[in-house]
């Protein structure tokens, strides 16, 4: 008689079903002692993982890469990639490994990835293993990110593995689990275009089609309409990021999903100060991937990947470069469309009019010169917006109040030609402007605490205050603040 009961982890695997040209199969290196210190409950319940069938000590075996389950498949995914600008051949998952995939509540694909689960053949000098500070980091804003609406991998728990990991000091080692809805990359074409492996890319190209874009499967030339999707998704990402004053720190093709997540969170930080030219990732010295510079990149980065799809596009190169140039060149338009949007809703803004433009860019302008908070002063806009008063509160994020008041005077004027009622224009700035984010000196306070104190209380704090960003709740007032001096974080790092 067939056991009818359900396993821990509903695995439907689909990515090793591509071939081992693609990856290479191997079980997570064990740890001495995992021990969980973040289960996300509601993730865990959308992926039907049912927590309750196991113990939190079988939880940690699982999701620290000791215990394999049935149904799991192991395998480290092979990519290339632009680091900085400069191709690497052969990179791939050299600390990472790939559990399996699970159908979510939503019938979406789900891949379960394990970071810091020891050495594969991609791992090169590295030593396969994640410390406990960038672990608790990506899943603080991974989880932020998914809280304020922006396209992100998410992260399912976190787990100490009893083990040192050594960087500049000796550190406590940890393991994260990652759920994406794909982690084929921009630099996972580029490995087999490099290689001239025409067949792989269509295999790859009609793997990402299936997965993640299914409505362009009956199109006419279905991989040109793919590069269209990716760009647009892409263009909407960018957006959003800029719109919470987001930097994702190392932009590299290996780090760009085809699925439109924001993935890798290394050297991310959101900005306190508004500053177009603002860089937090210790080794980014020429500010290539600077605030003000990510639309670009990330426009040159699709370039990347149409590179690898022009044998699919059309067979006649000139044609097809033709094709997928006329696709690239109008990222430009599309993001500009978003941005404006954007911008528009975080100024109460309904309908459009041409100088809006200019009205968003005097904005961001006298922001930049008054060294003004950019989370701050778009939330106290909110309040702005429900009266004539400007909220002393908001004037005082600047230096130059004369220059901020010339310019809530042309913003008032362009409200009087909107037919919303204050009340319509301040709910649409408060669930796009967040009173909380990130904010880099509480999440370095959380990291410090618990990595040299074993103190996971104000992760915990945090994560929790992050899970409701747009609304201002008295007690977390102090979340909202930026930090005072002598707290400012003025670099972050990979942790590799």
């Amino acid at each position: 008689m067939l056991s009818t009961i359900k396993p821990p982890i509903c695995f439907n695997n689909s990515f090793v079903k591509l071939g081992e040209k693609f990856f290479a199969k191997l079980n997570p290196t064990p740890v001495e002692h995992p021990k969980i210190v973040k289960l996300n409950d509601e993730l865990s319940n959308n992926l039907g993982i049912d927590l309750e069938m196991l113990e939190l000590e079988d939880w940690a075996s699982i999701f620290s890469g000791n215990q394999i389950l049935p149904g799991s498949e192991p395998l480290a995914m092979v990519y290339a990639g632009h680091q900085f600008g400069h191709l690497v051949p052969q990179l791939g998952d050299g600390r990472a490994i790939l559990l399996g995939e699970v159908i979510d509540n939503s019938s979406i694909r789900n891949d379960i990835q394990l970071k810091g689960s020891g050495i594969t053949p991609f791992s090169r000098q590295g030593d396969g293993r994640a410390a406990l500070g960038p672990v608790l980091r990506e899943y603080i804003v991974s989880e932020a990110m998914h809280a304020l609406g922006i396209p992100t991998t998410r992260s399912l728990c976190a787990v100490t593995s009893g083990e040192p990991v050594y960087r500049e000091t000796v550190l406590p080692g940890a393991v994260l689990t990652r759920v994406a809805s794909g982690h084929v990359r921009t630099g996972t074409f580029q490995y087999f275009a490099m290689r001239g492996d025409e067949k792989a890319i269509t295999k790859l190209a009609d793997y990402v089609i299936d997965r993640n874009y299914p409505e362009v499967k009956e199109k006419q030339n279905k991989y040109l309409k793919l590069l269209e999707k990716v760009m647009d998704r892409h263009a909407q990402l960018v957006t959003k990021w800029l719109n919470v004053g987001f930097i994702h720190g190392v932009m590299n093709t290996d780090n760009m999903a085809l699925s439109g997540e924001t993935i890798d969170y290394g050297p991310c930080a959101f900005m306190d100060s508004f500053n177009k030219t603002q860089v937090f990732s210790s080794i980014d010295h020429a500010g290539r991937y600077s605030y003000g510079n990510q639309p670009q990149i990330v426009q040159w980065n699709l370039a990347r990947l149409a590179e690898t799809l022009l044998p699919l596009i059309d067979k006649k190169e000139d044609s097809a470069v033709e094709m997928a140039k006329d696709i690239i060149e109008s990222y430009s338009g599309r993001f500009k469309e978003f941005w404006l949007a954007g911008m528009r809703q975080k100024l109460g803004l309904f309908n459009s009019e041409p100088e809006d433009e200019n009205l968003i860019e005097s904005l961001l302008n006298i922001m930049h010169e008054n060294e003004a908070d950019f989370t701050l002063t778009f939330r106290r806009l909110c309040h702005a917006a429900l009266g004539k008063k400007i909220d002393r509160n908001l004037r005082n994020l600047f230096k130059d109040e004369e220059a901020f008041n010339k310019w809530s005077n042309s913003w008032r004027s362009r409200l009087s030609r909107e037919s919303a009622s204050p009340e319509e224009r301040v709910n649409l700035m408060r669930n796009v402007n967040p009173a909380v984010i990130p904010r880099n000196h509480r999440v370095e306070h959380a990291l410090n605490a618990a990595v040299e104190n074993s103190d996971y209380g104000p992760f915990e704090k945090l994560v929790d205050v992050l899970s409701s960003p747009y609304e201002e709740i008295k007690e977390n007032d102090e979340f909202m603040l930026p930090p005072k001096p002598g707290e400012h974080v003025l670099q972050t790092f990979c942790g590799t």
